[in-house]
């Protein structure tokens, strides 16, 4: 029993479990004291490796697209309100806030850079870096603003201990936890970046913002995927693969180097004669020189090579050595593997929740089964981390703005309601409910996918609002760019072209007039 018992996993006597004796420190004093050093590396690996930029770049694609779009979905069950109230909050709603989100005023930036879709791609880019994103909002009272909300990103790294200090038993890194229950209460966050050198005495000096107000308002967002229990702050789901991504581009360096050493040629001497004389028919040392004995000879040499085509290759000079002397040229040996690459790239990209063929690019050996397998497996990683990081983020968002909209009586509220119930338990987050449309899934087979999302709706397993979404679409703007076009071809005398035959069916017959008839 002391060196195991019955169980493989726990022996202690064997060659490879002898020294096998992980930290059973809690996570908090496992990865905090390296957690700079960790965020360092990561972010140092996605801007030296192609591979690894690629990664976060596909990654952003994938969940935030070009535009992040939102979709309200107020609860009108929640709050017993009649149904056609939901659909006037619904477009109410949306067509303020995804044209001020859209906006290039960057309304809801506090710094006035970004647009909602470029702050959530920054936030699934800091995630995939340091585990971690810290938002803290804003209210901004300038002259112009169309609304107050807005949103400070933050590098993880300035939440922090004020001072630098030990963590306690409700303070890790920053986080302020409650005494009792140890949920986050507040954030101690540094005014700048500890190695700014811009900032001034702000770099010891602290902010503690509280998590939310006292009526509710949230102040911080802080997301982190908790791994274990008892985490307070987050770890990079790379952090597993840094050394390994370090040797990937040490080894792809070697192998850009050999390649262009290939180019080249070593070339080696074999004589018996005295090292000097060697390099002298070669035209070593100064034949001016009246003092050098090889000068008559070299001098006769360049007289007998004036004209002496067979000594030229290309155009290139071949000297002609002693009797007895070679001139041997080796090229560089070969150094690389793709197999090994191959399989490195492959340990890579789990870490990154994506396909071997979209890490690397290479399709060579795809064919349509196996993409559709690999586009499902890296689209249910990028579901998960689309909820999980922009969704919530965005949301944070939203219902600030949200709240501020009600607060000032722009949006219609159900009957019988004042804007004092928002703060009733459960209303806000009745008030703000809302999908987002983000990147487009796909289609590697158009014409097979197109049928099936038809299929599914014909058969009640989908709706067209989800088909929509699946193509980076707002079904409501569809359908009223469908009315209008529709509206335009009849007003033209056009064929209906909206609704087309299906296969197997006769065509519309041609029209006829009555003086025909």
């Amino acid at each position: 029993m002391a060196f195991g018992g019955g169980l493989a996993g726990a022996e202690r006597n064997t060659r490879e479990m002898a020294t096998w004796l992980p930290d059973m420190r809690p996570p908090d004093v496992r990865f905090g004291p390296d957690k700079d050093l960790l965020d360092a590396r990561a972010q140092d690996r996605i801007g030296s490796d192609g591979f690894v930029q690629g990664a976060v770049d596909i990654t952003k694609d994938s969940i935030v697209g070009a535009v992040y779009v939102c979709n309200a979905r107020p609860n009108a069950l929640a709050l017993n309100a009649p149904e056609g109230w939901a659909e006037e909050f619904q477009l109410a709603a949306e067509t303020k806030f995804n044209l001020l989100a859209d906006s290039d005023s960057a309304w809801f930036d506090a710094r006035r850079r970004k647009t909602l879709t470029d702050m959530v791609r920054l936030a699934v880019s800091t995630m995939m870096a340091t585990g971690e994103v810290l938002n803290v909002a804003e209210w901004v009272r300038e002259a112009g603003r169309p609304c107050s909300t807005a949103m400070n990103c933050l590098s993880p790294s300035r939440l922090c201990n004020p001072q630098d200090g030990e963590d306690t038993l409700t303070r890790r890194r920053g986080v302020n936890l409650h005494p009792k229950w140890g949920y986050p209460v507040s954030y101690s966050i540094r005014n700048g970046h500890r190695f700014d050198p811009y900032v001034g005495a702000d770099i010891w000096n602290w902010t503690t913002v509280a998590r939310e107000l006292p009526w509710g308002r949230p102040q911080v967002l802080h997301i982190f995927e908790e791994t274990e229990p008892d985490m307070n702050r987050g770890i990079s789901s790379v952090v597993s693969v840094l050394k390994e991504m370090k040797m990937t581009k040490q080894y792809r360096d070697v192998v850009l180097q050999n390649a262009v050493t290939n180019a080249m040629y070593a070339a080696a001497i074999e004589s018996d004669l005295p090292s000097e004389v060697v390099f002298g028919s070669l035209g070593a040392g100064n034949i001016s020189d009246p003092n050098n004995p090889l000068m008559s000879y070299m001098q006769s040499v360049a007289a007998y090579a004036t004209n002496a085509k067979s000594l030229q290759l290309d155009g290139v000079k071949i000297p002609h050595l002693h009797p007895g002397t070679k001139l041997k040229f080796y090229p560089a040996g070969q150094v690389g593997d793709s197999g090994f690459e191959r399989r490195m790239l492959m340990h890579l990209s789990s870490a990154f929740g994506l396909s071997y063929e979209e890490f690397s690019r290479d399709f060579t050996n795809t064919n349509y089964s196996s993409a559709r397998a690999s586009m499902m497996q890296s689209w249910r990683h990028m579901v998960s981390k689309k909820r999980r990081t922009a969704d919530r983020v965005a949301n944070f968002i939203y219902g600030n703005w949200i709240e501020e909209e009600i607060s000032r009586g722009d949006l219609p509220l159900p009957p019988g309601r004042t804007r004092a119930d928002f703060y009733l338990p459960g209303h806000r987050d009745a008030y703000t409910s809302a999908e987002w449309i983000g990147a487009a899934r796909g289609q590697i087979d158009e014409g097979k996918e197109t049928d099936a999302a038809i299929a599914r709706i014909d058969k009640g397993l989908s709706t067209y609002e989800d088909e929509c979404a699946r193509l980076g679409k707002d079904w409501r703007k569809v359908f009223a760019q469908r009315a209008r076009e529709r509206s335009k071809m009849q007003e033209l005398g056009m064929a209906d072209l909206d609704a087309p035959n299906k296969p197997g069916t006769p065509g519309p017959k041609p029209a006829v007039s009555s003086e025909a008839a």
